[in-house]
């Protein structure tokens, strides 16, 4: 078996700048474009080893499918079209190193890191169906399936069901309300568990996902348990709203600074602006919903501590869209954008916004005193980024129309569709509170109207969700791991 075997792009070079020892095998299908054949940087070139063209159109289509299209790839390895460079890439495999070179951006992500992934497996036999082997049972297969390609942005669903219910309550349907709050927490209790065991028995892959452009996806971890706390605290459960607020704010602290330094200090990325992803914007979520969750439990519990966190994770938070913005409009300006890689995640640009609006009018709702910052010093930013926020729905609306009506990008269920949910969730309750706070009644029944948009949209996601799990579950309980 392979000493090291190790993914890069065809133009990347090194991390040491003096080569890489053992052979470099080009794996993808077609040769790269602007790459000379004459004198390219690598010694083989095996075209047959790259997934099928119908499967990489499928993957293309959307990313998120990495845990599907891994599979279907390893499947297709033991098919005969397959069989011959596969045996080829193992007989080098076990001579030495090895580079697998690949012109795609996400290395982490590609069919690359799938071959990698499989030629250092204990295994030696070649994939196919014909593999003999112990067999789990079938509702092990399907739970392990399913945590393997647990998305890291999975929370998107509680952080989606969390807001909407707190939508809902403040528009006075408290029925309504407590549903979708039991179904959150459900969702929490299930998610955390599986992100907790998808660590301990598939760090790879985890750590791959941690290493890559979607990253900041893992934030939802945090901004979820955020979301609770601070819908718990009008329930008058003042101590779970503490729980789940620490839970946030440690979930925070670590990914906040942790999801950055490892982009900044990992090689395994192109330099490039098409790493770039609406998911980024979850950078300053996760810092306005610590100040949302923190300014909601100021108003029922003494101290200082909270209204300072509130002010200083809102400040940061703030920032942090900045910034955030101004890379993300770069990359969509700047560079070529496909419709199938046109994501729902960049809804997220609104969201973003949107919760800072709700942290600052929070802030605002503070007792006079128990922060450094003046009212008017939090209200006057509110309004800016909550009329910001209302021009990036049309255009947000006619990007998804050229996406699928223009480009025929087919419209079917996938996990994005959460990060649909709570931009649109938050942008009605930051509506109706930003009215209640500067004494605009239209603002206030704007808002109104806009929660049971929020409702219907989930309702309909919730919906797709449920019938794309009961269309899969068959599938999913035949295959192995």
């Amino acid at each position: 078996m392979a000493k090291q075997i190790t993914c890069r792009r065809i133009h990347e070079p090194a991390p040491s700048g003096v080569g890489e020892a053992g052979a470099r095998v080009l794996v993808d299908r077609d040769w790269p474009e602007s790459t000379d054949r004459q004198g390219a940087p690598c010694d083989e070139w095996l075209r047959d080893v790259a997934p099928s063209a119908e499967l990489q159109r499928w993957y293309r289509q959307d990313p998120l499918r990495f845990g599907e299209f891994r599979r279907r790839y390893l499947t297709e390895l033991g098919d005969p079209g397959h069989r011959q460079a596969a045996a080829r890439l193992r007989e080098l495999a076990e001579h030495g190193d090895l580079v697998l070179l690949t012109a795609a951006q996400d290395t982490d992500r590609s069919h690359a890191a799938v071959l990698a992934e499989w030629l250092a497996g204990p295994g030696r036999r070649e994939p196919g169906p014909s593999d003999p082997g112990p067999r789990p049972s079938r509702y092990r297969a399907a739970v392990s399936a399913s945590v393997a390609e647990l998305n890291a942005g999975a929370l998107a669903f509680v952080m989606g069901t969390g807001i909407v219910s707190t939508a809902l309550y403040v528009n006075g349907a408290g029925r309504a309300s407590l549903v979708l709050l039991w179904v959150a927490l459900a969702g929490f209790a299930v998610l955390v568990p599986a992100y907790g065991w998808r660590l301990l028995r598939m760090r790879r892959r985890f750590v791959a996902d941690l290493l890559g452009p979607r990253a900041f996806a893992f934030l939802t971890l945090a901004i979820s348990s955020n979301v609770l706390a601070a819908r718990l605290v009008p329930d008058g459960h003042t101590a779970a709203a503490e729980g789940f607020l620490a839970f946030g704010t440690l979930g925070w602290v670590v990914l906040d600074y942790g999801v950055p330094l490892a982009l900044i200090t990992t090689m395994r990325r192109g330099p490039s602006l098409d790493q770039v992803n609406g998911t980024w914007f979850l950078w300053a979520v996760g810092s306005e919903s610590v100040a949302v969750a923190a300014a909601s439990l100021a108003r029922v519990t003494p101290g200082q501590v909270l209204p300072v966190l509130a002010v200083v994770c809102w400040g940061v938070g703030l920032m942090q869209y900045l910034l955030t913005a101004a890379i993300v409009l770069a990359r969509l300006l700047a560079r070529p954008v496909r419709p199938e890689g046109l994501m729902t995640s960049v809804w997220i640009f609104m969201g973003a916004a949107a919760i800072t609006v709700l942290a600052g009018v929070r802030l605002a709702a503070l007792p006079p005193g128990s922060t450094p910052l003046s009212r008017a010093v939090v209200v006057g930013p509110s309004v800016v980024l909550w009329s910001f926020s209302s021009w990036l729905i049309p255009l947000l609306l006619l990007l998804g129309l050229w996406r699928h009506a223009v480009r025929g990008v087919p419209l079917r269920y996938e996990l994005g569709w959460w990060n649909l949910v709570f931009p649109i969730g938050m942008y009605a309750v930051a509506t109706h509170e930003l009215g209640r706070t500067t004494g605009t009644p239209w603002m206030t029944s704007l808002g109104r109207w806009e929660v049971w948009v929020a409702a219907a949209v989930w309702a309909v996601v919730f919906a797709a969700m449920v019938a794309a799990w009961l269309r899969r579950r068959p599938t999913a309980a035949r295959t192995p791991p």
